[in-house]
């Protein structure tokens, strides 16, 4: 072949390589969630037994980040409470070219490997609603004071063990998951309140995976062990597990309205069960103002911007280093503020709150909506 139809061809192929190119961009920046080639956050979130996670903090992080930056693309995956599975989702989010990835992990502690490998290809992590711990390299973290969480948990039910004339209980402790760093911070909180009212623990678990039917399990032992008359009252970490607490006094025929029981989360059914009187209190934690933080400081990362300094609030020693943090302080919520109760600008029950009334408001409990005040 001669040099001038060999260089032909080469330009012809050059053009040809080129018009493909050109297409195949065309197409990369039609996807279905509207990215227009604008830079990639990954949400990483650890579970959905906690009812939170799905109903709110993903649909309003996704939210939130298309009002801070329209061309964004959003990589979303849940891990189903499997630090395997989160692991191999955090590979996968790097592969696909995030430029940020917000990472609520499900330990807390091994997550510092995922974080390296973020940073190997030099990719901020923002930590969220739980701290990853023991790795200088996480860049935020967004949640909230969950020490005070755990002392309003500990302080509300203490206050209603003393009106019920059952000062020192005893109670029955339900824990959340030793793998989450929040559980240890909430416990502390919680702690610090008992001993300070003198409040006694006869029995105390810790709760896998957060499970409610784990907790029901747990609480079937406690009342084997104690007896139905053998506790006056209830530390359940979270609303699921307060769900499965109350399920298992139900089964054994105790009256948990007699039972003074806690949770947080502020989850549908718990909101109901406050109106209902089988649910003490629970601790309302407004997702959208922690989503809506984490999504601002993510997109700022990820156009290699620094963190808006206004919204950092504090920072947190994760074992290795502080981290700049976002602390959010929440709201204990029982049957008396239950229709006024807000946070961070979010009502929790209104038309545009955490939950509208409709949806509390069920036939079941319609009346005692009436008499707490929501309409």
């Amino acid at each position: 072949m001669s040099r001038s139809k060999s260089w032909a061809r080469g330009a012809v192929l050059s053009v040809a390589a080129l018009v493909i190119g050109l297409s195949l961009a065309a197409c990369g920046g039609d996807d279905d969630d509207g990215g227009g080639g604008g830079p990639k956050v990954a949400l990483l979130l650890p579970e959905s037994k906690t009812t939170r996670y799905e109903a709110h903090d993903h649909p309003e992080f996704e939210e939130a980040v298309k009002a801070e930056c329209p061309d964004c693309e959003l990589i979303y995956s849940n891990a189903n409470q499997d630090a395997a599975q989160q692991q191999s989702q955090m590979e996968a989010a790097l592969t696909d070219g995030a430029d940020v990835v917000v990472l609520d992990p499900v330990d807390s502690a091994s997550a510092a490997s995922m974080v390296q490998l973020a940073k190997q290809q030099d990719v901020p992590v923002v930590s969220y609603d739980r701290l990853i711990l023991d790795t200088a390299d996480v860049d935020a973290y967004v949640s909230f004071d969950n020490v005070r969480v755990g002392t309003l948990q500990g302080e509300a039910l203490s206050k209603k063990l003393a009106a019920d004339g059952n000062p020192t209980g005893p109670i029955v402790r339900i824990n959340g998951a030793p793998t989450d760093n929040n559980a240890k911070l909430f416990g502390q909180g919680a702690g610090d309140a008992f001993s300070q009212a003198g409040v006694q623990v006869a029995k105390e678990y810790d709760t896998p995976d957060w499970s409610p039917d784990e907790a029901q399990t747990e609480m079937d032992q406690a009342i084997t062990a104690l007896g139905k008359d053998g506790f006056n009252g209830v530390y359940a970490m979270n609303d699921g597990t307060a769900g499965g607490a109350i399920a298992a006094m139900q089964a054994a025929g105790i009256d948990p309205s007699t039972i003074p029981t806690t949770g947080q989360d502020a989850e549908l059914e718990a909101v109901q069960r406050i109106l209902g009187g089988t649910q003490y209190v629970t601790v309302y934690k407004a997702t959208k103002p922690e989503a809506t933080t984490a999504a601002q400081i993510a997109v700022a990362l990820a156009r290699g911007e620094e963190i808006p300094a206004n919204l950092i609030t504090t920072n947190t020693n994760n074992g290795a280093t502080d981290v700049p943090s976002a602390l959010l302080t929440p709201v204990a919520v029982t049957k008396e503020n239950i229709a006024t109760a807000e946070f961070g600008g979010q009502p929790l029950i209104a038309p545009d709150g955490y939950w509208t009334a409709d949806e509390v408001c069920t036939a079941q409990y319609q009346q005692a909506c009436q008499e707490a005040g929501i309409s």
